[in-house]
């Protein structure tokens, strides 16, 4: 039986987060933010307002905003596509996305023949940007993932066929979005995280370019002190994400601070109606989950 979280169970009710209505107060202790973008900022669909305003403040009382998403192509087409949801150029000063960790990733390894899985047309800049030949499986020296093919009809399950092959020939996938679903204006859809996790457990191996691994808060971080030009500490670093298993696992694993943001992957877990439920919030926050500063259903000043 599930025992339920009461005033007797101290350690457990620790690490529920209290509800905010307000981030200010929270925002000023920092000097960094590393800024999830989907679920946070906008909705895949439109910008959220006050999330925007909220970050706008924060930079111009000299903080320093770094968006860091798990958006499996360059920072330059992320720039463009919060343009196109209205997101301004104000609320942040640069961006580290899991496409540009993964092109680094295969430039260092020197892969020159990979097999691409993936929406050709939606992921195009990271799939141009390969300097690696685009073959089929039985030529590839390793895999790269974006997505699904058709994220819209296929399942992760589809993939299991190829996934069996690539483990016969012991081949390494490269995961450009460690997300296992995202959030499109209240729908959810599977990411290419939802393929590299089946491969983990065939037995492949899988390098994670994006949250909630090291090398995203890494160089976020790099890119943060070169803005500044000083040295960052780590507890000077709010990180501000929709969801536990990257945003705020990667802020428990990098040793900072985090505010959680309910109004994107987990709001059919935690919002009742149009509020957010302490009693759902606690059930979210079970033993085991990373910690939280707070939660806002949506982020504001």
């Amino acid at each position: 039986m599930r025992q339920s979280l009461s005033a007797s169970s101290p350690r457990l009710e620790a690490n529920v987060p209290s509800i905010l209505a307000h981030a200010g107060p929270i925002l000023t202790r920092y000097d960094v933010i590393f800024c999830d973008v989907w679920g946070v900022v906008h909705n895949g669909q439109t910008a959220f307002e006050g999330a925007c305003r909220a970050l706008e403040k924060f930079r111009d009382g000299g903080g320093t905003v770094i968006f860091v998403t798990n958006a499996p192509v360059p920072k330059r087409r992320v720039a463009d596509m919060l343009a196109a949801r209205k997101v301004p150029a104000k609320a942040w000063d640069d961006i580290v996305s899991s496409g540009d960790l993964a092109l680094d990733h295969v430039t260092a390894r020197g892969f020159q023949a990979l097999h691409c899985i993936g929406p050709q047309d939606r992921d195009q800049a990271l799939f141009s940007a390969l300097r690696a030949r685009s073959v089929p499986l039985a030529e590839a020296e390793a895999i790269i993932c974006t997505g699904l093919n058709d994220d819209r009809n296929e399942t992760p399950d589809d993939y299991r066929p190829l996934l069996e092959d690539a483990l016969e020939k012991r081949l390494p996938f490269v995961c450009a979005n460690p997300d296992l679903v995202v959030d499109v204006g209240g729908t959810l859809y599977y990411c290419a995280g939802a393929i590299a996790d089946l491969y983990v457990h065939m037995g492949g191996e899988v390098f994670w370019a994006g949250k909630p691994y090291l090398n995203t808060y890494e160089t976020a971080h790099q890119k943060a002190e070169a803005l500044r030009n000083a040295n960052v500490e780590r507890n000077k670093v709010l990180v501000i994400g929709d969801a536990l298993r990257t945003d705020l696992k990667g802020a428990q694993n990098y040793g900072c601070d985090a505010l959680f943001i309910a109004s994107g992957i987990h709001r059919h877990e935690t919002v009742d109606g149009l509020d957010l439920s302490a009693t759902k919030l606690s059930d979210l926050f079970g033993p085991g989950a990373p910690p939280a500063l707070g939660a806002m259903l949506e982020l504001a000043w």
